[in-house]
């Protein structure tokens, strides 16, 4: 007797565990449905926002341009001003509509799963960085080797904005340092970009991957603020993590994993 209620108690736990493994199941479908359908809803959303602001954008801006170009000579100091911050303005606006572009973009678009040379992509990318200001002097160390699976374009596009991250908030360092290297912790690999920069409180560092959340004044370091969101959304996409830290005037470090 105690065997058969062994067994019909086994047959219980089997199905119970069963159930909740079709429930996980349908759960984990819902989601990826949601999901589809949100990034969906983001990729129309942002298109609609591109083309919306970008024709009344256009207009501004030529407008503000003849004003410079053909009525500087009947305008007083103050309207020149007024035409000049036009100008700015609508530059920046288009700055900022690219970079919501970038981040439908990476969030949309289809995976491919390839081996990549992120050391090729590390250095391609510094030279294009050296070349945009030749007259300044930075020391870039890349590590060689470094490869991993995962979305060529996409790994691009990240290690692009840190790469860039990096060589702007250096940018008033005599001697400006750059690395992008690979650690292991607790078995797993984790990339890094780390700098000897303006570096940022860690008290802020929550603040970090928010669109449009800046740490530093515009005016010592353009920007739109759209980078490191970009660099989450991707390494998300890869089932990894990202996260910085920093001292203040210490330069910065941001790690990555990826699946």
């Amino acid at each position: 007797m105690g065997g058969v209620i062994c067994v019909v108690r086994d047959i219980t736990a089997r199905k119970e565990v069963e159930e909740e493994i079709r429930k996980l199941n349908e759960d984990l479908e819902r989601h990826a449905l949601e999901l589809s359908v949100a990034n969906k809803e983001l990729e129309a959303f942002s298109y609609s926002v591109s083309h919306d602001l970008r024709t009344p954008l256009t207009r501004i801006y030529s407008a503000g341009q003849a004003l410079q170009e053909e009525y500087a000579a009947c305008l007083d100091e103050t309207g020149r001003f007024f035409v000049r911050t036009i100008c700015e303005a609508s530059e920046h606006m288009e700055e900022l509509i690219d970079a919501l572009m970038v981040l439908s973009r990476v969030t949309s678009k289809e995976m491919r799963d390839e081996e990549v040379d992120l050391s090729g992509l590390a250095r391609e990318i510094a030279a294009e960085l050296q070349l945009t200001q030749t007259d300044r002097q930075v020391e870039f160390v890349l590590n060689p080797g470094i490869k991993a699976n995962g979305d060529e374009q996409l790994l691009r596009v990240a290690l692009e904005n840190l790469l860039e991250n990096a060589w702007k908030y250096t940018r008033q360092v005599p001697i400006a340092r750059i690395e992008f290297g690979v650690i292991e912790h607790h078995g797993r690999k984790v990339y890094f970009v780390r700098d000897n920069g303006a570096g940022f409180d860690m008290r802020d560092a929550d603040k970090l991957f928010i669109p449009f959340q800046r740490l530093h004044h515009s005016k010592d370091f353009p920007g739109t603020g759209v980078g490191l969101a970009t660099v989450q959304r991707i390494i998300y996409r890869h089932c990894g993590r990202v996260w910085g830290e920093g001292e203040v005037c210490k330069g910065a470090t941001f790690y990555f994993t990826l699946k």
